[in-house]
């Protein structure tokens, strides 16, 4: 039984939403909700704490409140919301340090569940079918987010060495949807016209955001230490989410790529990150049998019903005809084509 949960990162909409959700749950007694700046979201029975967790504060704040147990949300995965790429690596890693130092000094805490990503197996033609947790990254990440997920790790592996009496789980999380989640995913598959890149079509997973909540409270309060993949059942093609959406797709070939998505990250279109763009080309699969054995837990969502939930909230009648046609005569332009029925698909449906 958790007595009192230190969770961070609650002033974004998932990390407000699990404070929430964990202060009524009868197996925990108190919750704390900590980031740098107030939640935008009401924190129902949770108690909010102002702390920036690059600062030793943080350790205060845990002895203090006698913390037992802390919940790591806190590492973004956008730069635009963290004010820049700089900041959000110290956020990100900076932080993490910080509180895995003032966990470390503290014995009260006897858990700590981190939130991470299956980014960080990367995204290459090399890839094996599905990831198993135990498995390294055929191409490991260089930069953005993904990189900054491996260091995290590392960070939580050398803890648990150093705490052995502390119960650590991480969850790697597939690309987490829903109808009120805004990430750069959805934000791709959003955009008027869809950009693919020529010749491929990644495979995707998917975890439905109300399962990505129950995995953290599921890990929170029971004990199941270790390193778990958590995505739901099968996988969807690039093509056929696109086609779920009711989008039309613009193949741009691969030595464009780079250019193309610098071009979308400058106009703010869609956080085209270089990892994102080899996962987009790629694709990626992970292997859930931990997750279901030894975590014992089960998604209520597939991945197919993850992404049409998602794709139910965002139906394309939304979209101006003429949106659409200015979206398709951009990336005609970018591609050389003259006339955009010339390079672009006709969308679908």
């Amino acid at each position: 039984m958790a007595r009192v949960v230190l969770v961070t990162g609650v002033s974004r909409d998932l990390g407000s939403r699990f404070a929430r959700l964990l202060a009524a749950d009868p197996a925990v007694d108190r919750v704390l909700g900590v980031d740098v700046v107030p939640p935008r979201h009401d924190l129902g029975g949770a108690e909010f704490v102002r702390v920036d967790l690059r600062s030793p504060v943080v350790s205060r704040v845990l002895a203090r409140e006698e913390v037992d147990t802390v919940a790591h949300l806190n590492v973004i995965s956008t730069p635009q919301h963290a004010g820049g790429r700089a900041t959000m690596k110290e956020i990100n890693v900076i932080g993490t340090m910080q509180l895995l130092a003032a966990c470390q000094r503290l014995p009260s805490v006897r858990k700590v569940v981190v939130k991470s990503s299956t980014t960080v197996y990367g995204a290459s033609p090399d890839d094996p079918a599905m990831f198993t947790e135990d498995m390294e990254p055929r191409s490991s990440p260089q930069s953005g987010f993904a990189k900054d997920a491996v260091e995290v790790e590392g960070y939580v592996r050398g803890f648990a060495r150093r705490r052995p009496d502390v119960a650590v789980t991480t969850l790697r999380f597939a690309n987490v949807i829903g109808s009120r989640v805004r990430t750069p995913m959805t934000r791709y598959f959003t955009m008027p016209v869809v950009p693919t890149v020529l010749g491929f079509d990644a495979r995707l997973q998917f975890t439905h955001e109300d399962d990505l909540l129950e995995a953290l409270r599921h890990a929170t309060v029971s004990q199941a230490p270790g390193t778990f993949n958590i995505a739901g059942d099968g996988i969807l093609m690039l093509s056929q989410a696109i086609r779920r959406m009711g989008r039309p797709a613009a193949p741009v070939p691969a030595f464009a790529v780079a250019t193309f998505g610098q071009a979308f990250r400058a106009a703010r279109l869609a956080d085209f990150t270089p990892e994102q763009l080899s996962y987009l080309t790629y694709g990626r699969g992970v292997d859930t049998t931990r997750m279901r054995e030894e975590l014992g837990f089960k998604p209520t969502y597939t991945t197919a019903e993850a992404f049409e939930t998602f794709a139910s909230a965002h139906e394309p009648g939304l979209m101006s005809d003429e949106r659409i046609r200015n979206a398709e005569d951009g990336i005609a332009a970018f591609l050389g084509v003259r006339d955009a029925s010339e390079g672009v698909p006709q969308r679908h449906g």
